[in-house]
């Protein structure tokens, strides 16, 4: 894992065309799956009803996985178009940034205790499903931050999030250039 991190380390310091030799397992694809239920602590309430918008205060505790966990929540509630905001700590994360010309994420490995100093976040809808789509700062011991895209963070001891769910729902139309689902306000 220390080569592995050492070696992500020394490929954000080299020119763009060398990091075409980064091992595989430090690229993630775009369209990895999400894992689902593994978020089992997992307490939500609806903190405000109206019209035009819910507010859901979600709080995820030791244990469970924050993707995963969002993902089922929305699937549960039929969550089409939301927005939401969190702070917390976590035992171990896998961030990543984009390569939007090779179309692939550059993982970011965080495996020790850290803050969540800013989580923030979409929900929108891609072929009928929602997609959680989040990033992260994270702050370490001594002051550094990591940051980027989520794939997963492992909570420890609490995450809490507030998600406003919108009346209109939004969708993502897939961009060939990226290799990315990008939400498309026109749908």
């Amino acid at each position: 894992m220390k080569a592995l991190r050492a070696l992500i380390l020394l490929a954000a310091s080299v020119a763009p065309a060398c990091r075409a030799q980064l091992p595989n397992d430090a690229l993630i694809s775009p369209s990895r799956p999400v894992p689902t239920g593994k978020a089992p602590h997992l307490q939500a309430r609806l903190v405000k009803d109206s019209p035009d918008e819910k507010v859901f205060a979600i709080v995820l505790y030791k244990g469970d996985e924050a993707i995963s966990g969002l993902t089922d929540f929305v699937l549960e509630h039929k969550i089409q178009d939301a927005h939401f905001t969190g702070i917390g700590a976590i035992s171990s994360a896998t961030l990543a940034w984009l390569d939007p010309s090779r179309q692939i994420y550059h993982r970011i490995s965080v495996p020790e205790q850290v803050e969540v100093l800013s989580l923030i976040g979409d929900v929108a809808t891609f072929n009928g499903k929602p997609i959680v789509h989040m990033h992260a700062v994270l702050g370490r011991h001594d002051g550094t931050t990591a940051g980027g895209h989520v794939f997963e963070l492992n909570v420890n001891p609490t995450l809490e999030i507030f998600m406003t769910v919108n009346s209109v729902p939004l969708k993502k139309k897939p961009d060939d250039a990226s290799g990315m689902k990008l939400i498309d306000p026109t749908q």
